[in-house]
């Protein structure tokens, strides 16, 4: 019995090698299908309804999603314009704040500047009207009528350092008025004076030389008069 057992398997071995070796007949799946001719007409009129309605739900379908993609690119768009705006508003801000803080901070600087000569020029001028308005009132207090005849050289030296001192301290102010006018290239409308008294020669008039002429003349010629008496009295009374 082992013999003979040994001796098929050898054939079945050669049966199995002579089975694959053989063509396979292709699957059923991939095997067409042979209906009625009834039957497929059926079908296909089936298929052709229910093919159509899906075909229209999905047109539809692609329709509003197309739609709805439109309206987010759109609306995509517009938050973009609108980023974008706000950049170049943002972008203005930032230069527009700085440029004007620096030239806000440069102009205060020098308006403070500027306030600070303004009013130490104008302490300047108030300081030079007041000395002018003092030395006006002096000069406009002379006047040789109220003179004592007897203190007329005395009078006289009075009245002339008045004069020197208004003319001197007019120079004076006058110079520092046109030194800071230079400086702010602005020219200082007043006008010089002279150094000696000829300038008082064409103001005065015929009748007030004469009267001047009269008062420094009147004590010389009381004094003669008193003279001549009194050498009269005294020859009168030699006689």
């Amino acid at each position: 019995m082992k013999n003979l057992a040994f001796s098929n398997r050898p054939i079945k071995v050669r049966e199995a090698r002579a089975r694959d070796s053989m063509p396979h007949p292709p699957p059923r799946q991939n095997m067409p299908e042979f209906r009625p001719t009834e039957q497929m007409l059926e079908l296909n009129e089936d298929d052709e309804g229910v093919t159509t309605e899906q075909i229209d739900s999905q047109v539809q379908k692609a329709q509003e999603q197309l739609l709805q993609l439109k309206r987010q690119q759109e609306q995509i768009e517009k938050q973009k314009r609108e980023l974008e705006e706000l950049g170049r508003r943002q972008e203005e801000l930032d230069r527009g704040r700085a440029e004007m803080t620096d030239k806000l901070t440069r102009s205060l600087v020098v308006l403070e500047r500027e306030a600070y000569d303004a009013q130490k020029k104008m302490e300047q001028l108030r300081a030079t009207r007041e000395s002018f308005g003092q030395h006006l009132d002096l000069l406009e207090s002379i006047d040789p009528k109220t003179w004592n005849p007897s203190d007329l050289t005395k009078e006289l030296s009075r009245a002339l350092s008045t004069v020197d001192d208004a003319r001197t301290e007019y120079s004076q102010q006058r110079s520092r008025l046109q030194a800071s006018s230079n400086e702010e290239h602005h020219e200082m409308p007043l006008p010089a004076t002279s150094s000696g008294y000829e300038t008082a020669a064409p103001s005065q008039t015929f009748a007030q030389w004469l009267q001047i002429g009269l008062a420094f003349t009147l004590p010389l010629i009381i004094s003669g008069l008193i003279a001549l008496v009194i050498f009269l009295s005294m020859t009168r009374s030699g006689r």
